[in-house]
């Protein structure tokens, strides 16, 4: 009995062995398991690399890159390649330079006069609709310059909201250089104001409210803590909105005209001689592709450390 009982612990035991992991380590139930045999680890089957996806990135980022860069650099050659820069002595292309150095600096006047204290308000005032308004503020960004220029048009022309009030003062703004600074104000003080509100919400609350409490409020608190520590940031939208207008286009086309000597900026001269002079388009094309390039660069150096670090990773 006791030697058919036999057989059977030791299947037990067997059993027991292949549920149990293996430790190393010799098992002290039974001198039977020791001697049992262990069965052999089943092999894992190597995984073949999925590089698909990576591959389908890096075309994507090629395409992407191609989209931007190689139209610019078309530009450049073909410029060089022409020997177009002879044209930007020309009369015509030096009054359109001229014209857009002085409205450009007119505007940009304007918007860090009243654009700053504006920006401020944002950053840190509290009162209803605050979001909304900021929104509207940024509108501009994204807004069709057609649209733009209409809207424009319909506030400020002599039929228009305002412009019927503005006529009986005598002041007449479409089609004149006045409205191409407003054109330029118009879609280029967004740039300035969303990066001089990034500028003063990072400033510590903690340090706003320890100058506080030493007295420092309204202006002083103004001119010795926010200013010197969002300057960096005061700079860049500066050249970005500066960048902006010198840019400008469709507002300026239905709001000022493109009148010669009078409204004619770079963007339009290129527009106007584009069909009888295509050297003198390539080269003022790549005059400002450099002022734009040369500006976002040193507006990205500008932005604080943490900023860039965020914009460079």
């Amino acid at each position: 009995m006791m030697g058919s009982v036999q057989p059977i612990l030791t299947d037990f035991e067997m059993i027991w062995t292949l549920k149990t992991p293996c430790t190393g380590q010799p098992d002290d139930l039974s001198p039977s398991v020791k001697s049992a045999p262990t069965l052999p680890a089943p092999q894992q089957v190597p995984r073949l690399k999925f590089r698909l996806f990576p591959m389908l990135l890096a075309l994507a980022a090629v395409l992407a890159a191609s989209l931007i860069v190689l139209p610019i650099l078309g530009l450049v050659g073909r410029a060089i390649q022409a020997q177009a820069f002879g044209a930007l002595l020309a009369p015509a292309t030096f009054s359109a330079l001229r014209l857009s150095a002085v409205t450009t600096l007119i505007s940009q006047a304007i918007i860090l006069l009243v654009g700053t204290p504006f920006a401020y308000l944002l950053a840190l005032g509290r009162f209803p609709l605050r979001g909304l308004l900021n929104t509207l503020v940024e509108l501009p960004i994204v807004l069709p310059p057609a649209v733009a220029g209409l809207a424009l048009l319909v506030t400020f022309g002599r039929r228009g909201w305002l412009g019927g009030g503005l006529a009986l003062w005598g002041i007449q703004l479409p089609f004149t250089l006045a409205a191409v600074v407003v054109a330029q104000v118009f879609v280029a003080m967004p740039f300035y104001i969303r990066a001089a509100v990034t500028g003063f919400r990072a400033v510590p609350i903690t340090l706003i409210e320890a100058a506080q409490v030493d007295g420092a409020v309204g202006w002083p608190l103004w001119w010795r803590i926010m200013l010197p520590l969002a300057y960096r940031n005061l700079i860049a939208g500066a050249l970005l909105s500066w960048a902006r207008s010198l840019g400008e286009f469709g507002a300026t086309l239905l709001f000022a005209g493109s009148l010669q000597g009078r409204t004619q900026t770079l963007p339009l001269y290129i527009y106007n001689v584009l069909e009888r002079d295509i050297n003198a388009a390539m080269a003022v094309g790549v005059l400002l592709a450099g002022v734009a390039l040369l500006t976002l660069s040193v507006s990205r150096w500008l932005f604080s450390p943490a900023e860039r670090h965020l914009a460079e990773s």
